[in-house]
């Protein structure tokens, strides 16, 4: 007989919890925060925590674009005649899931189809149809995910406001000294002691 181990009410409801979050990722993404631009603090945490989310997610889900099928010229022999493994998914830029700050960078990417103001991501890496699916998904999550990354701006740390400073005193030293061997290279050229 075999004997299934109990489950304590606390790891059911963790297993439950965890369970639920990843149905809630695969289904759906975060909704970004409705600013078209990110001037203020508020704005910017805002995006981080979103830029996190969005981040686990790690795919956009299939039901948020619209995916269409033809016959591939990539590897695959004979099946490539016969199956239509090739993927392109379309999703237009106005979409709620798309943040509005990136809109703009997305119009400026190679993906972006101006007729449909749509980008447009496809696949044919592998044989699978199944494979092109998630990889054009993964790429068009990546394509978003670096527009949106561009205007988010992050504090420098101690450290890093230190090591600049130290540098510019650096530079500004160098550059003190050039100027001073320069000054007297041309005092000694201009002292010749030409009479007139």
């Amino acid at each position: 007989m075999l004997m299934i181990p109990r489950i304590k009410r606390e790891s059911w409801y963790a297993l439950t919890t965890a369970w639920t979050r990843r149905c809630r990722l695969i289904h759906t993404l975060p909704t970004p925060p409705s600013t078209a631009s990110l001037s203020c603090a508020e704005d910017q945490e805002g995006a981080k925590v979103w830029l996190c989310t969005f981040e686990e997610a790690k795919t956009v889900p299939k039901n948020l674009v619209e995916l269409t099928f033809s016959r591939s010229s990539g590897p695959g022999g004979q099946n490539v005649n016969k199956v239509e493994t090739k993927v392109s998914a379309r999703c237009r830029v106005d979409a709620p899931w798309i943040p509005m700050w990136a809109r703009e960078s997305l119009v400026r990417t190679p993906y972006y189809v101006k007729t449909s103001h749509s980008l447009l991501v496809s696949s044919s890496a592998s044989r699978s149809q199944a494979r092109n699916i998630d990889d054009s998904l993964g790429k068009m999550h990546a394509v978003v995910m670096d527009a949106a990354k561009n205007f988010i701006t992050s504090e420098p740390s101690a450290e890093q406001r230190q090591r600049v400073a130290n540098l510019e005193k650096a530079h500004d030293n160098r550059r003190r000294l050039e100027k001073d061997r320069r000054s007297a290279v041309k005092k000694i050229r201009s002292n010749k002691g030409w009479s007139e």
